[in-house]
């Protein structure tokens, strides 16, 4: 039962009992009061024994000082005495009779006669019902006033409740307007105070969430190092100019971090991160005063910005602000190259992979130009081929002229003063002597089947390398593709090449990639085989990356593997690293195979290296590559 009830039924009963025991008082003396009366009338009948005339005449001088209800006088003997007035049974509007109930009858002999009396009971019940009577109404009065003041309360308070449940179902709106204490006075205060501090809390909560989903989000679609926007938000911006139903034009820019690689190998990942953090604040600024821009990193060395409402003829003082910046960078930074750029147009409606297509075109015919150069390509249909022919053209010019040159990066053993062999790193150039990005042309050389050719020279360079410079002494290692070493062509070259030339082969290491060497074991198998017979060696490099087996080690048998840097990066801090490296030393051992651990950067990751019993350490801590030095 609720509190209204429960207060309206209390009500209801205390009323009940204060009537009932203000009537019960009233009744006690109206008992009290009939018998005065009746033992009154008793007394004074006597008087009239014995009583000698008609009962008329007693009625009228008992009248004198008595009311009644019925008189009734019986002679004996002569009827003609008899007289009766009034009647025993109460008149149906005597409401107060029926309220108190009393009888106030008498009966008695006076000589011959016989008298039997009610006295009227108005002159004893009146006082009585009349204090009864407006004791009720000051009862119900009160009853009715305290239940008119108490609904009007409830209503009230009725009010105030409903406004807290509406502002509580507000609250999963994140309606957090301020709480009207007024509302709240009194007893309710405390619900009012706990809505306020409710709100308070909920808003400073969701205020903490908010900034931590901005976190999330910031991770989830902002790269750290530059700021840009990630991959994922780039496609959603193509998805929307794709379904785009009104007209737009814009104009779109890829650069590519080519020396991305050769940053990180040359001078470590945290150089790497500074020089793509570089890229994009050249980019920020060549676009500061181009147009609207929105800015994108794609992958580890490629970047995207989209200009809205410009044309390509518009589009080139960006292209000019960003070559600028570029040269500015690669001055300062002492380097050849820093990135190259294409930019191709795009409107409403157009196919997101023809568009990537077409700047990826760009961007390799601007590879092609020379340092931080870029192109532009304005047609959507029979252009995406272009960056890639143009590709062709330069790699075959390249070979033609033998325009390569080598540094070298030493391997540091781990158990004892003897060198393992120190790597040859090439670089490549174009007809004009500009530098071109070292991972494009090995990539494009492969996509137009010039690997054969380019593998061809890279070795025939190195072995002219140390022929004709005595002063380079040691183990070279050289790197050539895993298609170009599958071939069987390259290895009867490679065996004839090599043959002539015995004590050149036997200072020379040729790293392969580990996945290109799992394709195929007996292609990988008869390679080390004819590579052994003329006293060269192998080295499989990146190792780790690929399904690597003990059926690998014992079928294809190289002389080294090169860990990936991967797991070289935090090992002191990695216990899966650790265990896989400490499962490839033993292994190894057992072959008598040499581990080289590449990538050491910190002196953390070299101690705990060493202490996994790898035989040799490779990067940026270890030493620099530096350009050979021929003489």
């Amino acid at each position: 039962m609720g509190i209204s009830k429960s207060f309206q039924l209390t009500l209801l009963i205390t009323f009940g009992l204060m009537l009932y025991i203000i009537y019960h008082t009233e009744n006690m003396e109206v008992q009290n009061q009939g018998q005065v009366a009746r033992a009154q009338f008793q007394t004074d009948i006597k008087q009239y024994k014995p009583w000698v005339g008609d009962g008329e005449d007693l009625y009228k001088k008992l009248s004198e000082q008595y009311s009644f209800q019925f008189f009734q006088y019986v002679h004996k003997t002569d009827s003609d005495y008899n007289y009766t007035f009034g009647s025993l049974a109460r008149p149906d509007d005597d409401f107060a009779s029926k309220v108190f109930d009393i009888q106030l009858g008498h009966a008695e002999e006076l000589g011959d006669g016989r008298i039997q009396v009610r006295l009227s009971t108005s002159s004893v019940i009146s006082p009585s019902f009349a204090d009864l009577e407006q004791a009720a109404h000051i009862i119900i009065l009160s009853y009715l006033i305290l239940m008119l003041v108490f609904a009007i309360l409830i209503r009230v308070h009725m009010r105030r409740i409903k406004y807290a449940a509406e502002y509580i179902s507000n609250i999963p709106n994140l309606s957090f307007q301020a709480v009207e204490r007024s509302r709240f006075p009194g007893v309710l205060r405390p619900i009012g105070n706990a809505l306020d501090s409710c709100r308070s809390q909920l808003k400073d909560s969701l205020s903490k969430v908010h900034a931590e989903n901005d976190k999330l989000t910031k991770a989830a679609y902002q790269d750290p190092i530059t700021g840009f926007s990630t991959r994922s938000r780039f496609i959603k911006y193509l998805d929307k100019v794709q379904k785009a139903k009104d007209k737009q034009i814009g104009i779109m820019a890829i650069t590519k971090a080519a020396e991305l690689a050769n940053i990180n190998q040359l001078h470590g990942r945290a150089a790497g991160d500074d020089y793509l953090a570089k890229i994009a604040t050249c980019m920020r600024k060549a676009a500061a005063n181009v147009g609207k821009s929105e800015c994108y990193r794609l992958s580890s060395g490629d970047f995207a910005i989209f200009f809205e409402g410009l044309t390509l003829k518009e589009g080139e003082k960006y292209l000019d602000n960003l070559r600028g910046q570029l040269d500015e960078y690669a001055s300062s930074a002492a380097m050849d190259s820093v990135a190259h750029t294409g930019m191709v147009p795009y409107e409403n409606q157009c196919d997101p992979s023809k568009l990537v297509s077409l700047a990826d075109a760009a961007v390799s015919i601007a590879q092609t130009l020379g340092p931080n150069r870029y192109h532009q390509l304005e047609k959507f249909t029979g252009n995406e081929q272009q960056g890639t022919d143009h590709w062709k053209t330069t790699i075959a010019q390249l070979i033609q002229n033998q325009s390569m040159s080598f540094f070298q990066q030493p391997i540091q053993p781990c158990h004892n003063d003897s060198e393992i062999y120190r790597e040859l790193l090439a670089r490549f150039y174009n007809a004009e002597g500009d530098h071109l990005p070292t991972s494009t042309v090995i990539a494009m050389s492969e996509r137009h089947t010039c690997n054969l050719e380019l593998d061809k020279m890279i070795v025939t360079n190195a072995i002219r390398l140390l022929s004709e410079n005595p002063s380079l002494s040691g183990i070279f290692g050289v790197n050539i593709s895993a298609s170009t070493a599958m071939q069987d062509q390259f290895c009867l070259w490679l065996k004839d090449v090599l043959g002539r030339q015995r004590n050149i082969a036997s200072r020379l290491v040729f790293e392969i990639n580990e996945s290109g060497m799992q394709s195929n074991l007996q292609a990988s198998h008869n390679f080390v085989n004819e590579v052994h017979k003329v006293g060269s060696k192998v080295a499989i490099e990146r190792f780790g990356l690929g399904f690597t087996s003990f059926k690998f080690f014992r079928e294809v048998r190289p002389d080294f593997i090169k860990l990936d840097s991967s797991y070289s990066n935090a090992i002191e801090q990695d216990n899966n690293n650790k265990f896989f490296v400490r499962m490839i030393v033993d292994i190894a051992k057992r072959l008598s195979i040499q581990v080289i651990a590449c990538g050491v950067e910190r002196q953390d990751e070299k101690l705990t290296l060493e202490k996994l019993l790898v035989d040799g350490l490779q990067g940026y801590y270890i030493a620099q590559p530096e350009k050979v030095k021929k003489g």
